[in-house]
Parts: C-alpha cells; sequence; structure tokens
C-alpha cells in the first residue's frame, strides 16, 4: 500500500513537471499567429453585429475589434493548451509550427477549410435531397415531403443551394 502512494506521488510529480509553461505556450500562440487569427475574427464578428444592428455606428465596432480583445482571448486559452498538452507536445508542435511546412500548414489551412466546408456543404444538400427521392419512391414521404399519415407535419426544408 505504501508503495502504491509513492508510485502515485511521483506520477503525480511526472504530470505536473510535464505541464508547458505560460511562456512555452505564448511562444506557440506566436509562432501560430493566433493573435492575428483573433483580430481576424473579431473583425469578421463586428462585420456581422454591424450588419445585424446597423444603427450601431461603424465608430463603435472600431473600438469593439480593439487588439486588447485578442489578448484576452489568448490569455484565456493558455490554461487550455496547459491541461491538454505537455510540455513535450508543445515543444514538438513549436518545432514543427517554425517548420516551412508547419508555416504553409497556418496560412493555408483557413483556405483549405473554407473551399471544403462549402464541398461539405454542397455535399450535404445532395444527399438531403436524395435521401428526400428516395423516401419519397418507397412512399415513406408523400410529394409534398410529408409522412402520409401525419397530413399536418411539415416537409423537410431542403439545404440552401449553394451559390456558384
Amino acid at each position: 500500500m505504501a508503495a502504491a502512494a509513492v508510485l502515485a506521488l511521483g506520477a503525480a510529480g511526472q504530470v505536473m513537471a510535464a505541464q508547458p509553461s505560460d511562456k512555452q505556450v505564448r511562444e506557440l500562440f506566436e509562432v501560430m499567429h493566433m493573435e492575428r487569427m483573433f483580430d481576424q475574427m473579431n473583425s469578421q464578428m463586428a462585420g456581422v453585429m454591424g450588419q445585424a444592428v446597423p444603427c450601431v455606428p461603424a465608430s463603435y465596432w472600431q473600438g469593439f475589434i480593439d487588439a486588447s480583445g485578442s489578448r484576452q482571448l489568448l490569455d484565456r486559452m493558455v490554461p487550455i493548451y496547459q491541461r491538454h498538452f505537455s510540455a513535450a507536445d508543445v515543444a514538438g508542435l513549436l518545432k514543427f509550427y517554425k517548420s516551412p511546412l508547419g508555416q504553409k500548414v497556418i496560412t493555408q489551412m483557413p483556405v483549405t477549410m473554407a473551399e471544403g466546408m462549402k464541398v461539405g456543404q454542397e455535399w450535404g444538400r445532395q444527399r438531403g435531397q436524395a435521401m428526400i427521392r428516395q423516401l419519397q419512391q418507397n412512399g415513406t414521404l408523400d410529394a409534398n415531403g410529408r409522412c402520409p399519415a401525419s397530413p399536418g407535419a411539415t416537409p423537410p426544408k431542403p439545404a440552401p443551394s449553394s451559390s456558384r
């Protein structure tokens, strides 16, 4: 029993020692250009909010997207990275993201993900339409996309078609 307690304490010490430092995580954020990404997200959010609430002057939104918001978000993310990544993990990520391939991932991933989302939306729309057609053909849904047994049911809404 005493040996198990010693082993447990030793393991706990190893886990605590393996946690990346605040400085190490912040270096990773810097290499990954996370503050710039958050600034872009902030600007996009302000643009959406500006369209949703047109009575708010543009000057308000410019103040809203200041750099302190991005820094506040980064401050909140440090402990998350410390919980989920060891110091060795962060060291490996730093090595990767400092490499030419890592930098290419940083610059190309947003574009790649955006293109992938468009493809995924189109695929989902096509799959949804095929499902409705199949359910109509086998009689599960009527021509209006309703369950025949429940005339008051509303038909499933088709996915919006993507603009090309």
